[in-house]
């Protein structure tokens, strides 16, 4: 009975100390890479293992001797002989670092997760900020650099996926490196072809129903003619804040006004919140924040790295003004990026539409295992490469949510186009 008991106290030693000498494994493997300058454990309830870990990047990875900047990358470990999804986040990685956090495609089958920050953004801003090294191309070849570095660590296949700008990011990371990954999953990625794209404006006269446009519309114009009562109410909101803006604090909030419409439908909100015409000041003040906060155009926000970008080579999106122009205080909403939302060290910044061409002319001319998806509603969706011809392609899938907005997820889809979703991705894994 007694070495009955010891064998099962041996046996449970075991079983607690397996994890600690796996995690002792991949931390082993982690230091040999010379450019990995640091590694630091973290929580997880979704993974065997998980760090985080500060790669050292070139500034300009065709001229190193310029400089070179710590870019977080999170690494969380299932199995050395699993799938690696790698996320190719455009902004900031905070989110990642959460115990709870696990990436769609990562859940669905079971793979490992490298989720890279965008360069210039959170912990991965270089010092000083200097707008010349954020590229687009740059931030493929950071991806590129840490692929190559995990490669021996993770040998299986590898799917890229990103949401939004993470979805460009996909869409220009194959681009630039055609053989990196096996599969692209882009999500909501549009691809702009100048700083005011020009499809958007159309897209929104004519999503959802004539009846939704038109209380969209009409609330809008709601808001701009209580500007006497309400102004004061949104001045106080950004003092309070301690926003700064580059406009004046009326020009803001036509702006904010112009913003909702696009912002309304980019996040699914149901038209049944909209307040009726006759509602109080409070309710029409109240619904107005919910969807169209000023601080997206206040100076030094989160966003500043993205707004770089956008003016430089990635685009964005303009507004009409012209069922407003009697009640706002700006003429023409043209060129307000620069005027706005591009701090002052980026105002002579130049768009180039040479990335826009690269990642259409390979998209059109290869047919690389990518599956995209859309929501319908959503505005981006005008800068989606739906002129693809997937009819003519085998890899190349495009998936678009009925009803769906800038959360679709291939969780979201309808059961049916979900299901077909997963069958191909998992056929390519399975290859």
């Amino acid at each position: 009975m007694k070495q009955f008991k010891n064998l099962c106290l041996f046996l449970a030693f075991c079983l607690l100390t397996l994890p600690s000498i796996a995690q002792t494994a991949l931390q082993d493997k982690l230091k040999a890479i010379s450019n990995i300058a640091e590694i630091k454990p973290l929580e997880s309830g979704e993974f065997a293992e998980k760090y985080v870990a500060y790669f050292t990047q070139p500034l300009d990875h065709d001229r190193p001797e310029l400089g070179s900047f710590r870019q977080r990358v999170i690494i969380s470990h299932v199995g050395f002989d699993r799938p690696t999804v790698i996320v190719t986040e455009g902004y900031g990685a905070g989110y990642a670092v959460y115990p709870r956090y696990r990436e769609e495609l990562s859940k669905i089958f079971n793979t490992n997760m490298v989720f890279v920050e965008y360069r210039y953004f959170l912990e991965s801003t270089p010092e000083p900020r200097d707008w010349q090294y954020l590229t687009a191309e740059s931030s493929a070849d950071d991806l590129h650099a840490v692929r190559q570095a995990l490669k021996d660590i993770y040998p299986g296949k590898w799917i890229a996926t990103g949401i939004s700008k993470g979805g460009q990011t996909t869409m220009l990371y194959r681009t630039f490196y055609p053989d990196d990954v096996d599969i692209s999953v882009p999500y909501v990625g549009p691809l702009c072809y100048g700083v005011e794209d020009g499809r958007h404006e159309p897209f929104l006269r004519q999503v959802g129903t004539a009846e939704e446009r038109k209380k969209i519309e009409d609330f809008q114009l709601e808001v701009l003619k209580r500007k006497n009562t309400l102004l004061p109410r949104f001045e106080k909101h950004c003092t309070e804040k301690g926003y700064k803006f580059f406009g004046s604090v009326e020009e803001i909030y036509d702006y904010s006004v112009l913003e909702y419409s696009f912002a309304f439908w980019q996040w699914g909100t149901p038209v049944s919140t909209i307040p009726a015409n006759d509602a109080d000041d409070d309710t029409i003040y109240k619904h107005f924040m919910a969807i169209s906060e000023p601080s997206y155009f206040a100076k030094g926000g989160g966003n500043e790295s993205f707004f770089v970008q956008a003016a430089r080579e990635l685009g964005y999106y303009g507004y009409d003004v012209r069922p407003f122009k009697k009640y706002l205080s700006i003429k023409s909403s043209k060129g307000y990026l620069k005027k706005l939302m591009l701090p002052e060290d980026a105002k002579d910044i130049k768009f180039d539409k040479t990335l826009s061409k690269k990642i259409t002319k390979f998209l059109k001319k290869n047919d690389p295992k990518m599956v995209f998806i859309y929501g319908e509603i959503d505005p981006w969706s005008a800068a989606a490469p739906f002129w693809l011809d997937t009819s003519k392609k085998k890899n190349m899938h495009i998936f678009i949510e009925p009803r769906g907005s800038h959360r679709t997820r291939i969780n979201s889809l309808p059961e049916a186009m979900k299901q077909e979703a997963i069958s191909i991705i998992k056929g390519w894994l399975e290859e």
